[in-house]
């Protein structure tokens, strides 16, 4: 089976770029967005019906914001829009599917703002997301993934030292990232890959994509009970249409 993740800033933009013919191509058996800015009602009907898949969206309530998406060729047994943070599920930021071996969560974090006017609402939100994380308990299998807006390390991005104090790297945001693993959730990519150069979001200033200066802030996590059914965790950077690119991993539920 394959789950890619993928902030595509705009559903209605990336299908205009070419996302069904790629969609086509990459074959995701689970295809989970974020940022598709976009109500369901004035989704295309191409991609509200998409051929093969269940769709789910779940949209912010201001216009032309925010948001998340799933489709899945797996029928899931039930669906959850909301985490129970108000101002987090109104974005449309939190999307859950229940299936027979797993959980899925595709969840869309806050930036933060460039000057960190929003850090506290981001902070407060990995908090609840923590929280959330432990109803479900450490017996049941979970893969967490989408955009979390943080490098966790000097390795996830390509300027670490004069970033240090800046959105998307201060300490505390990093830090949230080392909680996230102390309740026992792995960063897949990590798993295959250990080395610099991979990152998953780029400005869209100067150039810096053709120049790889990048971030990594997009994930897919899965908790102990799921990791050893992963095969494969790659990033896609040829992906163009957003300012980030697809991420995924392969795996086998029932293993």
């Amino acid at each position: 089976m394959k789950i890619i993740s993928w902030n595509v800033n705009g559903l209605r933009s990336v299908h205009g770029k070419g996302l069904l013919k790629w969609l086509r191509q990459a074959k995701p058996d689970i295809f989970c967005l974020q940022e598709i800015k976009v109500s369901k009602e004035k989704i295309p009907e191409k991609l509200l019906n998409l051929s093969g898949y269940y769709a789910y969206f779940s949209h912010a309530r201001r216009p032309g914001y925010s948001g998340t998406a799933i489709y899945t060729k797996l029928k899931p047994i039930s669906a959850r829009y909301e985490m129970g943070f108000e101002q987090f599920d109104r974005e449309g930021r939190f999307l859950a599917l229940d299936f027979k071996n797993f959980i899925l969560i595709n969840v869309y974090l806050p930036q933060g703002g460039r000057m960190k006017e929003k850090l506290g609402y981001k902070l407060v939100a990995y908090k609840k997301l923590f929280n959330y994380l432990r109803t479900i308990g450490a017996k049941k299998s979970v893969i967490l993934l989408g955009d979390f807006n943080i490098a966790h390390t000097a390795l996830d991005l390509a300027r670490p030292k004069p970033n240090e104090n800046n959105i998307m790297f201060t300490p505390a945001e990093r830090k949230q990232i080392d909680r996230l693993e102390a309740l026992g959730f792995i960063d897949t990519f990590r798993e295959f890959h250990k080395g610099a150069g991979h990152y998953t979001w780029w400005s869209y200033r100067a150039n810096v994509r053709a120049k790889n200066i990048g971030w990594r802030i997009d994930y897919v996590f899965a908790n102990k009970l799921i990791i050893k059914k992963i095969s494969k965790a790659f990033i896609l950077p040829a992906v163009r249409g957003s300012d980030h690119c697809p991420i995924g991993i392969n795996f086998n539920p029932v293993k």
